[in-house]
Formats: structure tokens, sequence, C-alpha cells
């Protein structure tokens, strides 16, 4: 009975090698203005409050029995809470469920460095929608580069 509920409440494993599904560079605007804009080759936010800035959608990736990774680097400054990737999948019929990068923030003054989230989809779970989102929780500079999504194949 033990060796069931473990099985249940396991993390599918990886049956092939991670694979580019979507990447985002400075020629894709993003969908919230304003508080993001493009410097270079990155996007800087100046946050004076709590928000979600609105990054990407991908419709139709496509996708299912599969790990899916949204990555990005992030640098700050001054950030005076955390900030976070945020990821939603909108799966027909079922609703919108999200995987958050929490455990996984960034706060203060960091130098550049790399930041992930993972999503699991089962058998027959295809996601209609990806919304790829950057939550700050405070007031700070945040720069942002090498947005993407990854795909990898469950066994």
């Amino acid at each position: 009975m033990f060796e069931l509920l473990k099985s249940l409440f396991r993390t599918p494993q990886p049956s092939g090698p991670p694979q580019q599904l979507a990447t985002f560079t400075i020629s894709n605007p993003t969908i919230t203005q304003g508080v993001i804009v493009p410097e270079g080759d990155i996007w800087r936010v100046d946050c004076a409050e709590k928000q979600t800035i609105r990054l990407f959608e991908v419709p139709e990736p496509g996708v299912e029995q599969c790990m899916l990774t949204y990555r990005a680097r992030l640098k700050t400054e001054d950030l005076q809470r955390r900030a976070y990737l945020e990821m939603w999948c909108r799966i027909p019929g079922r609703g919108e469920f999200f995987s958050k990068g929490i455990h996984n923030a960034v706060k203060g003054t960091t130098d550049w460095a790399s930041y992930e989230i993972p999503f699991y989809l089962k058998k027959g779970q295809k996601p209609d929608l990806l919304k790829l989102n950057l939550v700050v929780e405070g007031s700070g500079k945040l720069w942002i580069k090498d947005v993407q999504i990854l795909q990898t194949p469950l066994g």
C-alpha cells in the first residue's frame, strides 16, 4: 500500500533531453507596458509597489505529458521585497493552473543569475495557453533577459 501511495506522488522522470519550445528577445513586445522597458538587449523593470508583470503568452503550445520549464536570467538593485517567476497553464475544460517560483525568489541587490520553475503535464493534459509572468512584491529595479520555455518529455 505504501509503495502505491509513493508512486502516486512521485515526480515523473524525464524520458529525453529538454527541447526549446519558445524563446523571447527584446524584439518581442511584453504584454505589460510602461513599468517594463527595453534597455539594449534586456528589459528593465522599475517598480514602486507590488505587481504582476505580464511578460508573454504562448497560445496552443502543442504539448502534453512533459515538464515545461520557464527559465529567465534576473539581476536586481535595491529590490525591497522578493521577485519571482510565475507560469499559468490553461487546460480546456479544466481551468487554469500555476507554478510560482516563491522558493527561488530574488531580492536585494544581485548579479545575473538563472531562475526557473517547472510545470508537469500528464498524458491528456494539453494546455491551449501558457502565460509567463514576473511577480515583484516591492519597490526596486530588476533586469530580465534570456526568457525561454523548455519542454522535457516524461516517461
